[in-house]
Parts: structure tokens; sequence; C-alpha cells
């Protein structure tokens, strides 16, 4: 079960996840640390990333896992208040560029490809005080921010992310109000934020394409959470529309503007309008692009990046009392087969990702795809034998096997979630996606390789699975 020549295996991290160091050497405060520390039982056991797995001052034990596993390639992100304290480039923090210099530098060094994410959830709180991704002074803001991370690092970092799942930020941050800042803004946030999440990403697309792409040959694109989704009923016509409108909501609503034509899928729009028209709004909460800014966003990514853990079932819901929250604009309800197995959210569903896959590719014009998270956790306390968890990696292998030599699917790169167990958000430390075990109560943070590790090195090594399908 051969990969293409050159496939390319990896791990990935986040900087608020793993670096700790929260207020170490001049870095600014982000969204994540204001949030945990008000404490207030949003995170298990009122947990911080305030030192997570102290990959700040232990990238060397960092290497050594990646080292171990023969990576070809590493997915971490940018803390941007640690290069710019303040967000802006009114003051860069010099220390904050050595750090990911050495990390640059390091994988270089022992032939791993970085993949660099711009900026993953952490937004600095100076910005966010100033109205974070409801404002749309941020697009340019961000803009200069990866500018400056193109011209710091791009000489050596070819292959960039901007923003990490805009699409979850949105939802989760700004309408639902559980990730940081933590405010809800229900049936407008995620609108809004979306808006100027995907313009920021055009933008700073078309900074590397007319400043920086000619000398540094890279690529650029963003990376997409989905969870592939099914009717409940396959004969049921209302479910099978429930599933296209969820699609549409949840991957559609920021590919299509970018991979496809610079606007909105028009069943959202149509949607979302109708659904404001019965709530009493003058008109749409969905905001619009001007002709300029369907041409400016039209096209603005290299490849396909997309992060799958899971799939679920849907079930169209009318919102017949017109309540204002994103899921009921879709109208429909998801929800697991039961006899799935799974530990918190995430169902084994190995072929839902040969799906998406085979979406991406007849919906976006067959592109080169990478897959930048894919994962399965275990509960806290773990084993370090996850036999479990290393059949979900086994299988989900298989699919993407018969992704690339049956649907033909251009997929380049596959990223495990994550290198380390981590602070996962809402969850704290009692959710552990890592390779390698981090123990949370003993200073040192010592690494240790699980089963499933050792399993991903040798499928490295033989680029594949051993064995026949």
């Amino acid at each position: 079960m051969a990969f293409p020549v050159g496939f390319g295996w990896g791990a990935a991290t986040a900087a608020y996840q793993v670096e700790g160091g929260w207020d170490a050497d001049g870095r600014g405060p982000c969204v994540w640390d204001t949030f945990t520390h008000q404490g207030g039982e949003r995170v298990f056991k009122n947990q911080t990333g305030d030192v997570a797995c102290g990959s700040y001052t232990l990238w060397e034990e960092d290497l050594k896992c990646i080292k171990q596993l023969g990576l070809t390639h590493y997915r971490f992100s940018l803390s941007w208040s640690r290069l710019l304290p303040d967000g802006t480039t009114g003051f860069i923090n010099q220390k904050g560029i050595d750090y990911y210099n050495k990390i640059i530098d390091d994988l270089l060094r022992n032939g791993v490809t970085p993949i660099v994410a711009i900026y993953h959830f952490d937004l600095p709180q100076a910005l966010e005080d100033q109205g974070g991704w409801l404002s749309e002074a941020i697009v340019e803001v961000f803009d200069k921010y990866a500018q400056f991370c193109f011209r710091t690092f791009g000489d050596r970092v070819k292959q960039w992310i901007t923003i990490n799942e805009p699409n979850t930020l949105a939802v989760l941050a700004y309408d639902m109000g559980l990730f940081a800042p933590g405010v809800p803004h229900f049936g407008v946030g995620a609108y809004q934020a979306a808006h100027n999440l995907i313009k920021a990403h055009a933008r700073s697309w078309h900074s590397y394409d007319s400043l920086f792409r000619k000398e540094q040959k890279g690529f650029v694109s963003l990376s997409l959470f989905f969870c592939w989704l099914e009717p409940a009923d396959p004969n049921s016509v209302l479910d099978q529309e429930a599933t296209k409108r969820a699609i549409n909501f949840q991957l559609d609503f920021f590919a299509k503007p970018i991979f496809i034509d610079g606007d909105y899928p028009e069943l959202v729009k149509t949607q979302i309008a109708s659904m404001s028209k019965k709530q009493g709004y003058p008109s749409s909460r969905l905001p619009e692009f001007t002709e300029e800014e369907k041409k400016m966003i039209k096209g603005t990514a290299d490849f396909f990046a997309v992060q799958y853990y899971t799939t679920r079932l849907v079930r169209h819901q009318e919102n017949k009392d017109g309540e204002l929250h994103f899921l009921q604009d879709v109208e429909i309800e998801f929800f697991p087969n039961p006899s799935w197995k799974n530990v918190g959210w995430i169902y084994v569903v190995p072929w839902g990702i040969r799906k998406l896959l085979k979406y991406i590719k007849d919906t976006y014009n067959n592109p080169v795809i990478y897959i930048t998270e894919n994962g399965f956790p275990q509960c806290d306390p773990p084993s370090l034998d996850d036999t479990q968890r290393w059949e979900y990696f086994r299988q989900t292998f298989q699919e993407l096997f018969k992704a690339i030599h049956v649907d033909e699917v251009n997929l380049q790169v596959y990223c495990v979630w994550s290198l380390l167990d981590n602070f996962e958000w809402n969850n704290g430390y009692s959710r552990r996606f890592g390779l390698f075990h981090v123990d949370f109560e003993d200073p040192a943070r010592p690494r240790v390789p699980y089963r499933s590790a050792k399993e991903f090195a040798k499928v490295i090594r033989n680029n594949g699975l051993e064995g026949p399908l």
C-alpha cells in the first residue's frame, strides 16, 4: 500500500496549545490568555495554556520527537502576540523572531519542511479590544502582520497557512461565544467575522503574490475544518437538501469565494436572507461583498488545506420560531450514528475522509490537497498502548490510499493532530491527541511516545501501510 513518491507525512501543533511562556520575553497577551484567566469553568477545570507543553523553552525536545517519527513536514503556528505584542508592527519583539527562526532553521537542517500557520485562534488582546474579527479594520492589520511574517521567514518557509479554521473560529468564537473572546453574538457574529476573515486572507494572499512570490517561490492557502455530512435518511428529500445546505454553510461558505468566484454560495445567501426577513430584519444578516471585493477574493489559494476528524448525520429541522442562531439559519440538526465508536465529539468514521476528498476534487477543480489536521483523542488518564487510536489512523490511511489511487485525488501532504498532547481549547488537558504523551504534572514536561507514534514512524519509513489493502 505505497503512497506516491514524495508524499508528505507530517504532524501539527499550534502556538497557544503547546508553547506556554505566556508572558515570557516580551510576549503580549492574546485572547486565550484573557479567556482562560477569567475562569468561570468555560475551560475544563479552569485550565490554561500558561505553561502547556513548555515548547517555548523545550523546542529541542519537540525536535527529538519530530526526528524520532521521521516526519517530512511539521506544521506549527506563529504566536501573533509573541512577535508583535500589540498586534501591530509598531513594536516588534526580536526574541519572538529568534524563537521561530530557530524552529525553522532546525527543521530545515534535519530535512523537515515547515508548514507555517500565521494565525491559529490566538488574536492579540490589544486587537480584540478594538473589535477583533468583528471590525473591518482587522483586514489591513492582518495583512500587515502577514507581510511581516513573509518578509521575516519567507526566505525559508515555502508553505503558508494564513488562517487556521476560520469557519470554526467565526461560529465558536464570534457567534456562540464558546471560544475566546467568549462573547456571543447569535445570528450575526459568525457572518461579520467570516466576512472579515475571508477579506483578510485574500488581502494577505495578494500581498504574497505581488511582493514576495517571485523571489520566495512559496505557496499560500488557509485551512478549513470540515466534518463529512450524510443525510440521516438517505431516502428523504428534506434530509438530502438539509445535508447540501449544511455542506454549503460549513465548507463552501469559505471555499467557494476563495476557490471559485469570490462570493458566498447562492443557497447560503437565499437561506440567510429568507430567515432575516422572517425575523423582521430590513436586510440580510449576511454582509455582501462588493464586485471589487469579489474580484479580489477569487482565486486566492495555491492549494486546498482541510482538517477532518469525523462525520455526522444530518436531519432537516425547520426553524419555526425564527430563533436567532447560526445553526437555526441552516435549519438542521446533526448527530452521530449510535453504532459509531467515539471519544468525546470524535466518532470513528474513516470513510468520511475519502468522501470529503472526493467532494473537494469534484467541486473545486481537482486542486492539490493538504490534510493539515486529522486525529483521534484519548481521555485522561491515557494509555501508552493506544490501540483504539492506532486503529483509527490505520483505517484512515487505507481510505487515503483509496482516495489517491482509486478516486485520483491530488492529495500531497497529511498531518496528524497532534505531535504532542496539548491544551485542547475548552477541553483543557482532558483530551489527549498527541503522538507523544506529555506529563503535565511534571515541570520538565517529559515527552514519551505512544504506540501510535511508533506505528506512524513505520508508515513514514515505508511510505504507506505494510501489506495489502
